[in-house]
């Protein structure tokens, strides 16, 4: 399964600067699978370490940290010659070892010739006390689920997706039918890479459903695992209210849906160690569209999505039955599965920050407000139904005036007079393209 990231680690590797890798990423999102796959392709061995297995050396850091004692302990473990030019080190779930992250500092100082990748679903919320972290001593990337590109070339459209990933709409639009179908199952499948694989090979809608509740399962387990004892309920209940809050018309989060009458202090450590863990995403409004967005956003006006499309609709308990309804798929929760997705799409790109935004009044909102690395501000605005009419949209672009103004549709591409349509399977191309 090709997955872009891949270009991205071989970039690291060729890199002058090249120091310790943390690969982030949710858990179950394909981050072993891709480092080992990886390590083999472009490595002669890989020193591969899960501090999470029950025979990890996890105290391999406790003593200190001499890197030569460290590889000596490496090379017993994995059973190989480690070696710096032909050698890919991975520590994998890196936070189950003590001391494990602030060892990298060392390596970047004392032996930055050995390529090392450590990774860890739950990094964010394992830091562990008293420990420091390595700052400017390691480089960053983080994995997230397929997204579409990626889906349709594990659907076998490797023709389709070089044109989607050109950006060329002229010839994009012969293949709208097809793409849209395989949106609807995007829609239902997401991007899980266990999910998909089952999916591609089977083609079976239950099995897809019953690997997605055997994620969400997992995930809840790590609650039950990692998290603080005293902030465990909140964090199930914040869970469990995601698909009712992005299926209000106003996606804004309110704490009064989690419970009546409640308050940012109840619940914004549960929300911390779930955003912490990658497992939801939070994205602020702006009280201004103007540069840079970041110094107009307002922390305690925000929307929390889902890490997964698919798994947003498993925690719904859509029906497989909305497949074959037409574009109903699109319209559920009151378009927060087509919300969702944009969402998706446009937060792996790293070169653009993603807000939305509320008008002075509160009345209008509009769903997305990006700022790019040319410092360029685009509203976007989601339209998953027939209904293409947006009197938020119009009057922001109207105020503002913006040298591009996005609605992102199931029509095709199109450029009318004061906006782009975009179809929207490929939102992320009109972004980067």
């Amino acid at each position: 399964m090709y997955r872009i990231r891949f270009n991205d680690l071989i970039k690291w590797k060729m890199s002058s600067k090249r120091k310790p890798l943390l690969f982030l990423g949710a858990r179950q999102v394909g981050k072993t699978y891709l480092l080992k796959q990886f390590g083999d392709a472009e490595y002669k061995q890989v020193a591969y370490v899960n501090f999470e297995h029950p025979s990890a050396p996890k105290g391999l850091f406790d003593i200190d940290f001499d890197v030569d004692r460290i590889i000596t302990v490496l090379n017993a473990f994995c059973n190989i010659k480690i070696n710096s030019e032909d050698t890919l080190i991975v520590f994998d779930e890196i936070q189950a070892a003590p001391k494990g992250i602030m060892a990298l500092k060392y390596f970047f100082e004392d032996a930055p010739k050995y390529h090392i990748v450590a990774a860890g679903s739950l990094l964010g919320v394992n830091i562990h006390p008293g420990e420091s972290f390595p700052v400017g001593k390691v480089d960053f990337m983080r994995l997230y689920p397929l997204s579409f590109y990626e889906f349709i070339l594990a659907m076998g459209e490797k023709g389709i997706a070089e044109i989607y990933m050109n950006g060329d709409f002229s010839n994009l639009k012969f293949f709208h039918d097809k793409l849209i179908n395989y949106l609807r199952y995007y829609f239902y499948v997401g991007g899980m890479p266990e999910v998909v694989v089952d999916f591609v090979e089977n083609r079976d809608w239950q099995s897809v459903r019953k690997l997605q509740k055997q994620i969400l399962e997992s995930y809840r387990n790590d609650f039950s695992k990692h998290a603080p004892r005293e902030i465990l309920p909140r964090i199930n209940m914040v869970w469990d209210s995601i698909p009712a809050q992005l299926s209000k018309e106003n996606k804004k989060f309110v704490y009064g849906v989690i419970r009546e009458g409640s308050r940012a202090k109840d619940f914004e450590l549960a929300i911390q160690w779930l955003t912490d863990a990658g497992l939801l995403q939070k994205i602020y409004n702006t009280s201004k569209a103007a540069l840079p967005l970041v110094a107009y956003q307002e922390l305690s006006a925000f929307k929390l999505f889902h890490n997964d499309v698919g798994l947003l609709g498993a925690m719904s308990n859509l029906s497989a039955q909305t497949i074959a309804n037409g574009d109903a798929i699109f319209t559920e929760f009151k378009g927060a599965l087509a919300e969702q997705f944009v969402f998706q799409q446009l937060i792996k790109e790293e070169n653009i920050s993603v807000y939305y935004h509320t008008f002075e009044n509160s009345k209008y909102e509009l769903d997305f407000l990006v700022q790019t690395s040319d410092d360029e501000i685009i509203p976007i605005e989601v339209k998953a139904g027939e209904n293409l009419k947006s009197t938020s949209f119009r009057l922001f672009c109207k105020k503002h005036n913006p040298k591009i103004a996005i609605r992102t549709s199931l029509t095709e591409y199109k450029i009318e007079s004061w906006l782009t349509n975009i179809p929207l399977y490929c939102i992320d191309r009109c972004i980067l393209g």
